[in-house]
């Protein structure tokens, strides 16, 4: 029986299941560090179904793999007949991590 949760961090929310890898945004944490998730629902293959009114009391538990850039983007800024170029970058900070438990 597989189970799947909805969890939320970041501000974001994803669909991930035991052993699953997801990519987030950096947290304040170390590497091989446990982290729990807030979970917003779980379910399985046989249709059931638990929802939280907005969080589920049991957590979502994963460990951090690693901490990483993301790719990275260019930015550029032009206004035709007045020479005006401007060019940046960015790379945002993510963090992998791994779901080890679905309560």
């Amino acid at each position: 029986m597989t189970k799947f949760a909805v969890v939320k961090t970041g501000g974001k929310q994803y669909v991930a299941k035991e052993s699953d890898f997801l990519v987030v945004d950096l947290l304040d944490v170390k590497e091989k560090d446990t982290i729990d998730l807030e979970t917003l629902a779980v379910f399985d293959d046989k249709g059931n179904i638990e929802l939280g009114t907005p969080f589920l009391a049991s957590k979502t538990t994963a460990t951090v793999i690693e901490h990483m850039k993301g790719e990275k983007l260019r930015i550029a800024k032009f206004k035709a007949k007045v020479r005006y170029r401007r060019v940046t970058g960015f790379r945002s900070r993510l963090t992998k991590i791994q779901i080890t438990k679905i309560n």
